[in-house]
């Protein structure tokens, strides 16, 4: 009886042909399961940008949502107690990898889960935050791509004295709350001395401290101002506020991210962080069909790039030298 069904079982899979064979084994098969968290708000153009760029990744390796890829999405809304709530979630869901944005989703993640691979991007200085033990060789159970070391903040500060040499008095702001925030400006501050620059934190804590906070600052000696907003989540979240302050008092200020500049922020100076969310597709998906999470080296940005905003220049009153127009990668008019 057992050879005659299975005779029989033969001879129905010829009958229905090698398509519809390939068809139900695929239907057996179980789909993969990726958990991303970003820390965004779900409704930030940046961060629908970020996960279209995954996705688009995730869909040239192979993998198609629905089909053999399923794929469940958490939001950060730029909020710590948000994105604590958020690393829970994605873990209790026991996903094949974790798609993890910034340090500030990273940090509760591997507070939760030393075992889920999780491939990060947009994270900064991932070995001085603990996240990997060394770039080459990540040695636990997260790996990807990152944004800088902390010490390139200091790039800002350089860029800020090229665009307005007066300036004297530099805002930065940032978030004491997020792992990045202080690191960065601490490498800010330490440079300040040699270029003749004394620094006023402003520690992002709400839109309604940003207001009060650039307001008092901007009230001192105006004309030898400047400002500098550092790479976080919470700066991301409040920039249509950081960006319209800033034209108020007319201050030259430096950007982190394009996307600042694209909103009508003057110039900045990072890494192509929507890129890194396509290139971390190639990671996870190097994880899902075997390959360990330990041994992905991290990888740094392909380039960093300078975009200028020459119309928001115009209408603050700074003149951009000849050099720095020359080095921008790209000048909105």
């Amino acid at each position: 009886m057992r050879r005659r069904s299975f005779v029989f079982g033969m001879a129905s899979a010829a009958a229905l042909g090698a398509d519809a064979v390939g068809a139900l084994a695929q239907q057996r098969e179980r789909p993969r399961r990726v958990a991303a968290l970003l820390n965004l708000t779900s409704s930030d153009p940046e961060a629908q940008a970020r996960l279209a760029a995954f996705l688009q990744g995730m869909q040239e390796e192979g993998w198609r949502v629905g089909g053999n890829l399923r794929v469940d999405i958490r939001w950060g809304d730029g909020d710590a107690e948000t994105i604590r709530k958020g690393a829970a979630q994605v873990v209790a869901l026991e996903p094949d990898v974790i798609l993890a944005s910034t340090n500030q989703v990273m940090t509760p993640l591997l507070r939760i889960t030393r075992t889920i691979p999780i491939v990060f991007a947009a994270v900064t200085d991932p070995v001085a935050a603990g996240h990997v033990a060394s770039l080459p060789r990540p040695g636990r159970n997260a790996t990807g791509f990152t944004s800088a070391e902390y010490g390139l903040s200091v790039k800002w500060l350089e860029l800020l004295k090229e665009i307005a040499p007066q300036v004297r008095r530099v805002a930065v702001v940032y978030s004491s709350s997020n792992p990045g925030g202080v690191p960065q400006f601490a490498a800010i501050q330490s440079m300040a001395p040699s270029l003749g620059v004394e620094t006023v934190p402003i520690d992002l804590v709400n839109a309604e401290s940003l207001e009060r906070d650039v307001a008092a600052f901007a009230r001192g000696d105006n004309p030898k101002a400047g400002l500098i907003v550092t790479r976080t989540s919470e700066v991301i979240v409040h920039r249509e506020t950081i960006i319209r302050l800033v034209a108020e008092h007319k201050l030259p200020a430096v950007y982190p991210l394009r996307l600042f500049v694209n909103d009508g922020g003057l110039i900045s100076y990072g890494p192509d962080i929507v890129d890194q969310h396509r290139r971390a597709a190639s990671y996870v998906s190097r994880i899902l069909k075997g390959e360990k999470v330990s041994e992905l080296p991290v990888q740094t940005p392909i380039k960093y790039e300078t975009i200028v905003n020459a119309k928001t220049a115009k209408t603050i009153g700074i003149s951009l030298s000849a050099s720095v127009l020359a080095r921008a990668d790209e000048v909105i008019e």
